[in-house]
């Protein structure tokens, strides 16, 4: 609890004084988040759970930070979900649990703010099709990925923030078609 803690707040601070310096969000969250993780996982050979709590924590401190400066949230959301590409791909992780645990961060860190979900959530879907693009991934598999878990992240803090960020997140985003893996859990669907 106390190293995740520290990891919020150091990337907190350290996207807080990268926006005061430069005035560019998501550059700023980019290269906070990507070196922090690579950081974080070399000096800890993080893997499974452990691996996404970190893309978890280092996430949630660039959206706490960035909204206590006031800046643009889905800035930090896109720029975000680019550095936790980046970033596990340079310690040789695979990258598309850790864009859905990113993803997932980013809505639950909006809501923790009092964010606007849907533009989070859209935003970290970009970032996830422009980060796999830039690596060489499928930015389809990325999409999905990065949607599925926003939705999972939203449905963790309400019914209505859940269906708020499908309809965000579902359809053609940055070009790419969007399509969700895990809608609805199999109990939910035979209610529908």
């Amino acid at each position: 609890m106390a190293e995740q803690k520290h990891i919020v707040e150091t990337v907190k601070v350290g996207i807080i004084e990268s926006i005061r310096g430069t005035g560019e969000v998501v550059d700023a969250a980019v290269e906070t988040v990507s070196g922090t993780l690579v950081h974080t996982l070399k000096s800890t050979g993080a893997v499974g759970a452990a691996l996404t709590g970190t893309v978890s924590d280092v996430l949630r401190g660039a959206i706490l930070g960035t909204a206590h400066i006031g800046a643009d949230i889905g800035g930090a959301a896109k720029g975000g979900v680019i550095g936790v590409i980046r970033g596990t791909r340079e310690v040789g992780v695979e990258a598309m649990e850790s864009i859905g645990a990113g993803a997932r961060a980013v809505v639950k860190g909006t809501a923790e703010v009092g964010g606007d979900l849907g533009s989070a959530a859209r935003s970290a879907v970009e970032g996830s099709i422009v980060g796999a693009k830039e690596l060489g991934l499928r930015a389809e598999e990325a999409a999905s990925a990065a949607a599925s878990g926003a939705i999972k992240g939203a449905g963790e803090v309400s019914a209505a923030a859940g269906e708020e960020v499908r309809r965000a997140v579902t359809g053609v985003i940055a070009g790419v078609k969007v399509v969700v893996k895990e809608p609805f859990k199999s109990e939910e669907r035979k209610a529908r």
